[in-house]
C-alpha cells in the first residue's frame, strides 16, 4: 500500500518551492521516504494494520506510534502457540495493560490459569512465543515539525532537479549545497527536529 506524502503540494509552494505538478508530487514523495526512513516510522494514519512479533517477554512493544484505539479501531491480540496452531484472544484489562506502545502481560493475583501465561505450564506473566497484533496508529494531521523538515528536503529537491553541483551561464554562477547532490538529504538539524518520532531500531523483534 502506498502511502501518502507528508506535506501537501500547496505547502510546498506556499514554501517557495516551484515546478511543475510531476516535479512536486515527485520531490514530495522523495522527501516523504526520506523521513519515514529515518524514523522507521508510518507517521500517516494505517487502519488495522496487522503485524506478528516475537513475544516471549513481559512487555510487548509495537513498531508503530501513536497507537489509536477506539470504539472504530479496535485493538486485538492474539497468542499463537509454537506447536498445533491454537491461538489465544488476550484482552486489554484481563490479560495485559496498555502504556504508549507498550503491552504488558498481567501478573495473577489467584491461582494461575491460561488467562495469565501461555500454556498453562508457562512462566506467569510473559507473553506467548509469538504474538499477532492488529491495531490502528498514526497521526490524522501530520505534526507540524514533521512537515517542515518534509517541506525543506521538497524545496531542496526542487531546486536542483539535474544534482548539479555548479552551473555557470555568462556572468552568473552557482553552486548548489551538498545535500541537494544525489537527492535532498537530511541535515542535522532535520535529524535533531525528527529524533522524537524515531523508533529504536532494537525495540522491537519482528518475528
Amino acid at each position: 500500500m502506498a502511502l501518502p506524502p507528508l506535506a501537501s503540494p500547496g505547502d510546498v509552494a506556499a514554501a517557495g518551492g516551484s515546478g511543475t505538478s510531476q516535479e512536486i508530487d515527485l520531490a514530495l514523495r522523495r522527501a516523504s521516504a526520506r523521513v519515514r526512513k529515518y524514523t522507521r516510522q508510518t507517521i500517516t494514519f494505517v487502519a488495522g494494520d496487522t503485524v506478528e512479533l516475537a513475544g516471549g517477554e513481559r512487555v510487548l512493544r509495537l513498531p508503530q506510534y501513536p497507537l489509536v484505539v477506539d470504539s472504530g479501531n479496535p485493538l486485538t491480540v492474539v497468542e499463537t502457540a509454537d506447536f498445533g496452531g491454537i491461538e489465544w484472544f488476550a484482552l486489554e484489562g484481563r490479560d495485559f495493560s496498555r502504556l504508549g506502545n507498550e503491552l504488558t502481560r498481567g501478573y495473577p493475583w489467584q491461582e494461575p490459569t491460561r488467562l495469565m501465561g501461555w500454556p498453562w505450564t508457562r512462566v506467569r506473566g510473559l507473553w506467548a512465543p509469538k504474538v499477532r497484533v492488529t491495531y490502528s496508529h498514526g497521526y490524522t494531521e501530520v505534526p507540524e515539525d514533521i512537515v517542515d523538515v518534509v517541506l525543506d528536503l521538497a524545496v531542496m529537491n526542487l531546486a536542483n532537479p539535474e544534482n548539479l553541483r555548479s552551473v555557470s551561464i555568462d556572468d552568473y554562477s552557482r553552486t548548489y549545497a551538498s545535500e541537494t547532490i544525489g537527492g535532498a538529504r537530511l541535515t542535522k538539524s532535520h535529524k535533531d527536529d525528527l529524533r522524537p518520532y524515531r523508533r529504536s531500531a532494537f525495540s522491537v523483534v519482528p518475528s
